[in-house]
């Protein structure tokens, strides 16, 4: 049987269909899908963990009762990851353990670009980077019997491109691999500094073996093409970019063990052609390698460290010319992210604009409340660090900083890493007010539940997190619930809660409006006769109101009726 699958959605199957039976993980998008599907199969256990660093752990102790696992995330989530991943690399396996990490090239929905290269070659263990959806299925098979078979966690490096491009799938039968009985095994896997100094040579002589199988291995090929004038090293989405340029023109080294790299193979082909080309996204890792074995090369001084490739810039490099292209006299309007129509964040937001309060953001959809006209962020970090942020903000300005800076963090996000810096400002005492934008929802990432939500990945009932009695716990005695709907109420808690001489957190709370449980209200409309042109409504952001024949027009469309703007008319224009 075949399927048409999207990059996500192979590896999925190919968790499937290698016998997987626990996956956890932390959605961020490029990788998010990978999860959703994987929970689509019953044979798998699948969930949401806090953040990736407990996923991992949940991997590994999956992994260290027998049987084979998984866990997903993006690039900056293997930084959160990485505490555990080092040490892993030292303990090994017992069922095979693979971990996904999503690079974002050109920062589609991330805050950098970061190269998770990096650390498959700092922690030592191999990484495998498929270059479509049918390698992507294929390739997690192949990971779990390089983990088993080389004792060692393996990464597999997917990017946006892949994540979410579509290819013909063949689908095949799941591999059920029996679990045996626990050993106890305390010399491997307690990484004490007696057993760990015993564990470091292993490590080593590992990557050797794994450097020699990256020689034969089919995961790595070369394509030889009608001229060897030029030789191309490429992996991932760079090696269909090269292939639909040049075709069969060119000879090729596909690689799909990019670390460790080989040597050999590198070697025999570099001499197999005139000149040899280095083509990959972000850092120069293929071409350091290059470098270091003495086999001269073209890279990073054609082809960027920044942003995506595509067809055009191999082309612009080579000299090639481009295609011919349909151009359009009428300029396309630019649509720069906002927040929706009916966004809950939007009116808190307006509040700290209008009121000049410093504002450390965080991660998440709410991270767009720093655009025009709101401009309400002064920061945005990663996970967790508004938080922790605050707590050095106001140390480091006393008094004057603790009466006019807050700041704000999803529920998830609060969840993800931001309960650890709450305890900092409990426990190392400075006045800081924290306002938790409660959606009731992970929101940036396409709606997947939390540990505050009441429910599972399935959908399930779940224990939910009472983020009242959680902030009361960890030693903060002022927390109160806020509509953000209300712009009175928000402004006063705002107010009042900066007026006090001790921790304070804020709830803000109110489902999102894409919820499908979330029923829209009627949409407002403009009374044209009332309307003074003042442009007050504007302030919000708010994409359903646009000003048409100099007056405020509210799109029906878009408008859900959240009545916010309806607290800014001073004259009533804006009406049910």
């Amino acid at each position: 049987m075949k399927k048409m699958m999207l990059g996500n959605e192979a590896a999925a199957r190919g968790l499937y269909e290698a016998g997987v039976k626990v996956v956890s993980s932390y959605p961020g998008t490029p990788s998010t899908e990978i999860t959703e599907f994987a929970a689509k199969y019953d044979e798998i256990y699948c969930e949401w963990a806090p953040n990736e660093k407990v996923a991992t752990e949940v991997a590994f102790g999956a992994s260290l009762r027998g049987v084979r696992s998984a866990c997903a995330m993006k690039h900056v989530g293997l930084n959160v990851a990485a505490d555990p991943l080092f040490t892993l690399s030292y303990t090994g396996v017992n069922g095979g353990l693979v971990l996904f990490v999503a690079d974002d090239p050109a920062m589609h929905s991330s805050q950098n670009e970061q190269d998770s290269r990096h650390y498959a070659v700092a922690a030592k263990v191999p990484m495998l980077e498929p270059s479509d959806s049918v390698e992507t299925k294929e390739f997690v098979k192949e990971a779990y019997e390089i983990s088993e078979k080389y004792d060692t966690p393996v990464i597999v490096r997917m990017c946006t491109r892949i994540a979410h491009c579509q290819n013909v799938v063949e689908l095949e039968d799941r591999k059920e691999i029996p679990v045996p009985e626990y050993e106890k095994q305390p010399q491997k896997y307690i990484m004490s500094p007696a057993n760990a100094v015993r564990r470091h040579p292993f490590v080593e002589e590992r990557t050797k073996k794994l450097s020699e199988f990256g020689e034969t291995s089919p995961l790595n090929r070369i394509e030889k093409g009608s001229s060897n004038e030029i030789g191309i090293i490429c992996a991932g989405t760079c090696y269909q970019y090269v292939k639909e340029v040049f075709g069969d023109k060119v000879f090729v080294l596909k690689l799909g063990l990019i670390n460790p790299l080989p040597e050999r193979l590198i070697r025999d082909f570099a001499a197999s052609v005139e000149k040899v080309y280095v083509i990959e996204e972000l850092d120069g890792i293929i071409e350091q390698h290059l470098n270091k074995l003495g086999v001269p090369c073209v890279g990073k001084e054609l082809f960027p460290p920044v942003g995506e490739f595509n067809q055009s810039t191999i082309r612009a490099a080579f000299g090639l010319p481009q295609p011919k292209s349909v151009s359009s006299d009428t300029p396309v309007p630019v649509r720069p992210p906002v927040m929706c129509a009916g966004c809950p964040h939007r009116g808190l937001f307006y509040v700290l604009s209008k009121n000049k309060i410093t504002t450390l953001g965080d991660i998440g959809c709410y991270t767009l409340g720093s655009a025009a006209p709101l401009s309400a962020l002064d920061s945005t970090l990663c996970m967790g660090a508004s938080v922790s942020g605050i707590h050095g903000f106001n140390k480091a300005g006393g008094a004057d900083s603790e009466e006019k800076t807050v700041c704000v963090i999803g529920d998830s996000t609060f969840m993800h890493s931001g309960m650890t810096g709450l305890v900092n400002i409990a426990y190392n005492g400075s006045n800081s007010t924290v306002i938790i934008l409660d959606n009731s929802i992970t929101g940036m990432t396409g709606h997947q539940q939390n540990p505050t939500t009441g429910y599972n990945i399935k959908g399930e009932p779940a224990a939910a997190v009472d983020l009242e009695e959680l902030c009361r716990a960890i030693g903060i005695k002022r927390v109160r619930v806020v509509d953000p709907y209300d712009l009175k109420q928000c402004e006063d808690a705002v107010k009042e809660e900066l007026a006090v001489k001790e921790p304070s957190v804020i709830i803000s709370r109110r489902p999102c409006m894409l919820l499908k449980y979330v029923k829209p209200k009627p949409a407002l409309k403009i009374n044209p006769e009332k309307c003074v042109s003042c442009k007050m409504c504007m302030k919000l952001g708010c994409p359903a109101i646009s000003i048409k024949d100099k007056k405020a027009f509210i799109d029906p469309t878009q408008c859900v009726g959240c009545a916010v703007c309806g607290q800014l008319c001073k004259v009533g224009a804006i009406e049910v």
